[in-house]
């Protein structure tokens, strides 16, 4: 074989340039892209009535008794009818009539393992840290824009966030004291969990508002991210009246629970945290909500019963979005993938 000619030689080369340069972008796109999960069914298994509520309950500025991250980590794994258990449900309808719906989990080995409880050293008591960060979004020219435009003020106190044309993600807490639902929760068509890990509760509007809502996402960990920031909006009291935007770093997380440092008040519990990633094959962004901000908690961090407060917001995880997506939708089949 005779001398390679030299413009072989540098097509080759380009070449190798160019496959190592799309090899990079490939794998920082997939850094910043949203990861696809396959998710287990939730399927109903049995409805039956139960008796009124009163409505007498009334709102907590603060919750106490969550078993915190550390904590979490000397708990055996729930078992299926654990899991099956803690997503069962009951409904508040507009009548006062109340539901306990029984559920099946099924497809639940087919899930990718979901991420371990990871920690840092750093953590901070909620409310405000130094400087208030917190922005007000005064001006409706912002205000009804989306992503502000997707947040709610709820009549108990609270915030939430539209996750369809006609349905709030909420905190449970906000309509529900662990006994009985708050007071005014009888306009509201609700569907809720009542477990400290499963603060969070849909609500079912009479009529959809011509605004924007955001769609619910899952990420294996939000520390990894290239940023690692999550955001959200809430009505906070200090502020009555007015939006309230914040962003910050995740100190700690969990498979379940969020521990943050944004700066917050009473009000803005029920917030929809969310963060921005691109859309997988596209180079568009999109936001999505991944967890929901339950507010100031006194956590058992240690599993000693020894109580601290903290900022923590609930976790959006596969079963989680499979059980959200099921009480948006009636219609498990529509919740398959994430």
């Amino acid at each position: 074989m005779g001398p390679i000619p030299l413009y072989i030689l540098l097509l080759v080369t380009v070449l190798t340039v160019v496959v190592a340069v799309t090899t990079e972008e490939s794998r920082v796109d997939d850094q910043y892209s949203w990861p696809q999960w396959k998710v287990p069914l939730v399927r109903k298994r049995r409805t039956v009535p139960l008796s009124s509520p009163n409505f007498s309950a009334h709102p907590q500025q603060e919750l106490s008794g969550t078993c915190g991250i550390e904590c979490q980590r000397h708990l055996p794994s729930p078992s299926l009818n654990d899991l099956e258990q803690f997503l069962s449900y009951e409904t508040v309808y507009e009548n006062g009539t109340r539901t306990y719906t029984s559920i099946s989990v099924h497809g639940l080995n087919e899930v990718t393992m979901w991420s371990k409880n990871t920690s840092s050293s750093s953590r901070h008591k909620r409310e405000l840290y130094g400087t208030d960060t917190r922005f007000t979004i005064a001006d409706k020219q912002y205000s009804t824009k989306y992503p502000f435009s997707t947040s709610v003020k709820i009549s108990t106190g609270c915030s939430g966030v539209l996750v369809s044309p006609k349905h709030v993600l909420t905190a449970a807490h906000c309509i529900h004291d662990g006994k009985d639902y708050l007071d005014g929760v009888q306009k509201l068509r609700v569907s809720n969990g009542l477990t400290a890990d499963y603060d969070y509760a849909v609500l079912e509007l009479k009529r959809a508002p011509k605004v924007n809502y955001m769609d619910i996402g899952v990420i294996p960990s939000i520390k990894k991210l290239p940023a690692g920031r999550i955001h959200f909006s809430g009505f906070d009291d200090d502020r009555p009246g007015n939006l309230v935007y914040r962003f910050c770093s995740v100190s700690e997380e969990s498979k379940d629970l969020l521990y943050q440092y944004c700066d917050a008040k009473p009000g803005s519990s029920g917030s929809g945290v969310y963060i921005r990633l691109k859309e997988p094959g596209k180079k568009k962004w999109k936001r999505k909500i991944i967890g929901v901000f339950s507010g100031h908690q006194w956590v058992d961090v240690n599993g000693d019963g020894m109580q601290q407060d903290y900022n923590v917001a609930v976790r959006i995880t596969p079963l989680k979005y499979a059980q959200i997506c099921y009480w948006v939708h009636g219609d498990s089949s529509e919740c398959q993938v994430a």
